[in-house]
């Protein structure tokens, strides 16, 4: 389609499936594929060629045929704007809120792992400019390192909070509500410090828990102490098993030189990790908020 109608363009085009859906992250089964899923892809253009051929190349892209290799397309309510013609500069809009790779620390701590997650996610099939893949490959690369202390020190103290601090004295108010809160909070957060150890970023919480499996032998265990204290009952060992995660990233944390502390609570290493922080800017900011 593209040689026929767009021949002049054929070498200015990207081609490639990044973005939301479990599509991108490699996690399709049975279920996903009941709703918006199947042949599809996105091509994404620069700017001035986007304003010259963006229209005709969406109109050539949805006169595609739904069906490939036996497989139909079944577009959902809110498929709109996974697949199809983009400009690059729109689509990292979309996710990191830049046209571009962010270039300030500020801009950095800024994003979401999961907005990040996923427009790193999946594959680029062809680039022939490069200008898609660029920005990419500068993500994929992580954060700097002053802002993956910052995340860890603040993913610390939040599971501290939820986990370490909160979950028992929840459950022995008898706040059933207050206290399943904390205990998926803690589970959430430890699984995403897991992902800023090991410099990825974690996408959407439907598929955190799945991924973290795949994240060597420490997300391997965290994946199924977390499936163990999603099933047990007493609450006394669920706080073990909060114990247990906690420890895990603590040595974690000393393995990689961000922690010298000989506490248990994660907050002291919180803030072990964030006297490490070069930027007196994140060194000095308040660990508490949601980065």
């Amino acid at each position: 389609m593209i040689s026929k109608k767009f021949s002049g363009f054929r070498h200015r085009i990207a081609a490639g499936m990044v973005g939301e859906g479990s599509e991108c992250l490699g996690f399709d089964d049975p279920i996903s594929r009941d709703h918006d899923w199947g042949p599809g892809f996105c091509l994404w253009l620069d700017d001035n060629d986007f304003d010259e051929i963006g229209k005709p190349l969406q109109s050539a892209y949805d006169q595609l045929p739904r069906m490939f290799m036996g497989f139909v397309r079944k577009p959902g309510p809110l498929s709109n704007g996974k697949v199809g013609v983009f400009k690059t500069s729109d689509f990292y809009k979309r996710f990191v809120g830049l046209a571009h790779a962010p270039e300030t620390l500020l801009q950095w701590v800024r994003q979401s792992d999961e907005s990040l997650c996923a427009c790193t996610s999946g594959d680029v099939f062809s680039d022939p400019l490069g200008r898609f893949s660029r920005i990419r490959q500068i993500l994929l690369d992580f954060y700097p390192e002053d802002v993956r202390m910052f995340k860890i020190a603040c993913r610390c103290a939040a599971c501290a909070r939820s986990g370490q601090y909160n979950f028992m004295r929840c459950a022995k108010r008898k706040e059933i509500f207050a206290a399943a809160y904390a205990l998926h909070d803690f589970c959430s957060g430890l699984m995403g410090l897991v992902f800023l150890l090991k410099r990825r970023y974690s996408p959407f919480f439907k598929w955190k828990h799945r991924a973290t499996r795949e994240l060597g032998a420490l997300g391997a265990a965290v994946h199924d102490q977390v499936n163990t204290l999603m099933r047990i009952r007493k609450d006394e060992d669920k706080q073990a098993i909060v114990e247990s995660l906690s420890l895990s990233v603590i040595n974690e944390l000393k393995n990689q030189g961000l922690s010298d502390s000989n506490s248990d609570f994660l907050l002291d290493h919180s803030l072990s990790v964030q006297s490490r922080i070069s930027s007196d800017m994140l060194r000095h900011s308040d660990v508490w908020g949601d980065h």
